[in-house]
């Protein structure tokens, strides 16, 4: 394959290679082959991977599949520490410029649709954070819980409960913010963005699998994770004093671990529970992602096909 362009003008903006799809797809396998058979590094675009020491939950990718291809924004804050898309964008830019200047083609691999969205089309100019209105929402949290901020989402902004999970407490409470500091919804802020502000040229590959066989994917995942130490790697964090209540530790699988370390499920249950909600967020992503026109959906069977798509897009 051929060499990233490098060139950066208004007529001919550095490339990228976007490998997206639902978790347990199998991107990080086929991006690994073909970032070592073009020259290539990957940049994560996953919204847990950047946190150390949560590596079985985010099925971060291996030390030895790192030490084949080099990987960048994986363990970048400690999980007290916050990061969101605009860092995302910040950082990957940067890496991005520095990965054009060696030569080397990038490719962007993750099921974050957020975060790729905004760094191949930029962020809408909403306003910007309210210490107070936030401090407040989350004295609501805590002494209501994430169900009544959800519903407080739902009753004020029906558009915005719609796309952010119930349990993602830092985007409903960036949803509400927005709302009373605006008085419009967040996501009517984005559709008039647009997400038009691109800065690079990206193929996007979308990789698609037989929904039964993605749900038995997850379904082995997940009795992987627990395999291999999930169970004690939430421990860890938590006898680090890592609260329970952080966004991380509220993510998949871990505040499902969680609830079984205090007691709240038994292991069973939280396995089962743990499989359950990945599925429905796997659906979710599918659901983003086919909401772009731009991607290419292929097997992620069909490495032929992958191929011979970025041929065409790194030699034009």
């Amino acid at each position: 394959m051929k060499r990233c362009r490098l060139e950066n003008t208004p007529d001919h903006k550095p490339c990228l290679i976007a490998i997206l799809g639902p978790t347990g797809v199998g991107k990080t396998e086929m991006a690994l082959k073909l970032a070592r058979e073009c020259n290539g590094e990957i940049i994560s675009a996953d919204s847990m991977q950047v946190y150390r020491m949560m590596d079985i939950g985010t099925a971060k990718p291996s030390p030895e599949e790192r030490s084949m291809v080099r990987h960048h924004l994986i363990d970048v804050v400690n999980p007290d520490e916050s990061f969101d898309a605009a860092m995302f964008v910040s950082m990957a830019g940067k890496i991005i410029t520095e990965l054009q200047r060696e030569g080397k083609n990038v490719f962007v691999v993750g099921g974050t649709g957020l975060y790729i969205k905004a760094l191949l089309g930029g962020l809408f100019d909403g306003p910007g954070a309210d210490k107070r209105i936030r401090e407040s929402y989350r004295q609501e949290l805590k002494c209501y819980g994430k169900a009544h901020l959800y519903n407080k989402l739902k009753d004020r902004d029906e558009q915005a409960a719609v796309k952010i999970d119930a349990n993602d407490t830092v985007r409903i409470i960036r949803a509400l913010e927005v709302l009373e500091l605006s008085g419009e919804s967040i996501v009517k802020k984005q559709m008039m963005h647009g997400f038009s502000d691109t800065r690079y040229e990206c193929l996007k590959i979308g990789l698609t699998m037989d929904r039964d066989h993605l749900y038995d994917r997850i379904d082995q995942r997940t009795d992987k994770m627990i395999r291999e130490g999930l169970v004690e790697e939430v421990q860890g964090l938590l006898d680090r004093g890592y609260h329970e209540k952080l966004k991380p530790m509220q993510s998949l699988g871990y505040r499902h671990i969680v609830n079984y370390l205090k007691r709240s499920s038994l292991l069973e249950e939280a396995i089962k529970m743990m499989k359950r909600d990945t599925r429905h967020y796997a659906k979710r992503q599918i659901t983003w992602f086919r909401a772009d026109n731009e991607i290419r959906w292929i097997s992620h069977l069909d490495m032929d096909s992958v191929r011979r798509q970025i041929e065409s897009f790194l030699s034009y």
